[in-house]
């Protein structure tokens, strides 16, 4: 493997300027499990590895009770987040992704920042934070700004960073009432593979506890970039949430995907699983929300 210069900053803004004084030559790195990869392929070969993982942050989700949003910060692991109550009582479809992303060796030290700094549409933390209308904070230093992590996504390995940036955290919005969400990886087994198929549902219910007043569609490895299905959204609101209306948004979601053929699985198979996904992720959705508007506590 090429070798290179690890460099061990304590803050953002030292890593930032160790970054800017060393250009195209210098690639950030936080839990590694993609960048070494990446190095030891050939595919990237820098001369400095700047490392993010010594940078304070929050080590787990954390809600801010004034404003209610979720703070889930870049460098935090897969594991810290599965293991966190706060996310498996009340963000549901953030579990049920981290949960099957590699094995727990690997959760252990992959970061939800490098998931989504990685850009590709198998990316499986990315379709619950964009459910969850998830806005990214990236920091520079020009400063931070803020945009919704659905237009984070460029391109299969492309994401919104400018030299230098550094994603810093998603922030989540307060949920709605009676809000149940799901997400499912779809493949020949649920960990140790890239998804075929990443679907995730999000639907917030009326006080009747059966019309839909918001619904979230997410997908991933179904287009270039994780996207969200606007028209199968559209025909769930203010309809019943029942099977029949869950398929039918299902079929309109598959029209709405770009699926295409590849090693993992052909295009028409993965266009007729967003349906059947997209019904069976909406009804597991509908039972936790009415599991937890009864008080009830949210099977994960």
């Amino acid at each position: 493997m090429r070798k290179f210069t690890y460099l061990v900053p304590k803050t953002l803004d030292e890593a930032i300027s160790l970054h800017e004084a060393r250009g195209e030559r210098a690639k950030y790195i936080a839990g590694g499990t993609d960048v070494l990869v990446k190095i030891k392929e050939g595919k990237l070969a820098p001369d400095y590895l700047i490392s993010l993982k010594h940078i304070l942050s929050q080590d787990r989700p954390f809600l801010n009770n004034e404003t209610g949003e979720l703070y889930v910060g870049a460098f935090m692991t897969h594991r810290s987040i599965e293991k966190s109550p706060l996310v498996q009582l009340h963000y549901p479809i953030l579990h049920d992704a981290v949960k099957n992303i590699g094995s727990v060796q690997i959760r252990n030290v992959a970061t939800i920042g490098g998931n989504l700094v990685n850009a590709v549409p198998s990316a499986d933390g990315a379709i619950p934070l964009i459910a969850l209308d998830g806005k990214a904070h990236i920091y520079s230093a020009k400063g931070e700004r803020t945009m919704e992590l659905l237009r984070f996504f460029l391109g299969p390995g492309q994401c919104d960073l400018g030299r230098g940036e550094i994603l810093t955290e998603v922030v989540i919005p307060p949920q709605r009432p009676r809000t149940g969400s799901a997400y499912m990886k779809h493949g020949r087994r649920e960990a140790m593979e890239l998804p075929m198929l990443g679907v995730g549902v999000l639907l917030s219910l009326e006080e009747d506890l059966n019309t839909c007043a918001q619904a979230r569609i997410c997908l991933g490895v179904a287009a270039p970039t994780p996207f969200r299905a606007l028209m199968a959204e559209k025909f769930l609101v203010g309809k019943a949430i029942n099977a029949e209306n869950l398929a039918e948004a299902g079929r309109i979601a598959g029209d709405e995907s770009r699926v295409r053929d590849s090693i993992r699985g052909v295009a028409w198979y993965r266009r007729e699983m967003v349906g059947v996904l997209v019904k069976r992720m909406g009804l597991k959705a509908l039972e936790r929300a009415e599991n937890k508007a009864e008080g009830g506590r949210l099977t994960v």
